[in-house]
């Protein structure tokens, strides 16, 4: 696993000496040396790598990675270039198009949203091929959890997107009056019309970072040529 630089690994480097750390690793090296596990080790922590702990202004929480090849790059509902659009992420565009009027992208591919400062964490950082939430309860939660509990002390606002019942338990951790909680179903088929669609989290994330002196996100994807 590609391990943490600057302000991310200082805020977490009392977790990578815990006991369940430890564990952690061990388990994912010996999935990666005997299964199929995505993403691949050097996408694992793609989500801090692209958006370091002193830019995070808007964080979305996700479960687990894709789990079929080529989808998974280390970014909660993001996919590869020339990778099939999966169907949240579909809903999350059509909401996106209905809320702000953005233009529908013809890729997956979020990388634009994390380099403005969304952090999009999955609470587990990788699986087994064509196993969702195999690698569920051997850690990540802990460390992802510690996570967020190190971006809700920040003293600047910040916004959480909880999308689906997973996600909003995190908001338990979420004390700070600074920051701004959004809740919602979860954009997959299943749940997306039970309030996902019309919760417009774009524009709320927005005019709150607006007000706060924080400037908001360009949450137009482009189009991949």
């Amino acid at each position: 696993m590609a391990g943490l630089t600057g302000q991310w690994e200082q805020a977490l480097s009392e977790e990578f000496t815990k006991e369940y750390y430890k564990k952690l690793f061990l388990f994912v090296k010996k999935e990666f040396s005997s299964t199929a596990v995505y993403p691949q080790a050097a996408d694992i922590f793609n989500a801090f790598h692209l958006t370091p702990f002193e830019k995070v202004k808007v964080v979305i929480i996700g479960q687990d990675p894709y789990h079929n090849p080529g989808q998974a790059h280390g970014l909660c509902f993001s996919v590869k270039p020339g990778v099939d659009i999966p169907p949240s992420l579909v809903n999350i565009y059509q909401e996106l198009h209905d809320d702000l009027g953005c233009r529908i992208p013809n890729n997956g591919y979020l990388n634009e949203w994390a380099e403005q400062g969304v952090l999009l964490l999955n609470t587990v950082l990788t699986v087994r091929a064509h196993k969702p939430m195999s690698h569920r309860g051997v850690g990540w939660e802990e460390f992802t959890d510690a996570v967020i509990r190190k971006i809700s002390e920040v003293d600047r606002p910040v916004v959480f997107i909880l999308w689906g019942k997973p996600a909003q338990e995190k908001a338990k951790m979420l004390q700070n009056p600074k920051h701004l909680i959004l809740k919602a179903p979860h954009p997959s088929p299943l749940s997306a019309y039970r309030g996902f669609f019309g919760s417009r989290p774009f524009s709320q994330t927005n005019d709150f970072l607006a007000k706060n002196g924080v400037e908001p996100v360009n949450w137009q994807i482009s189009d991949i040529e």
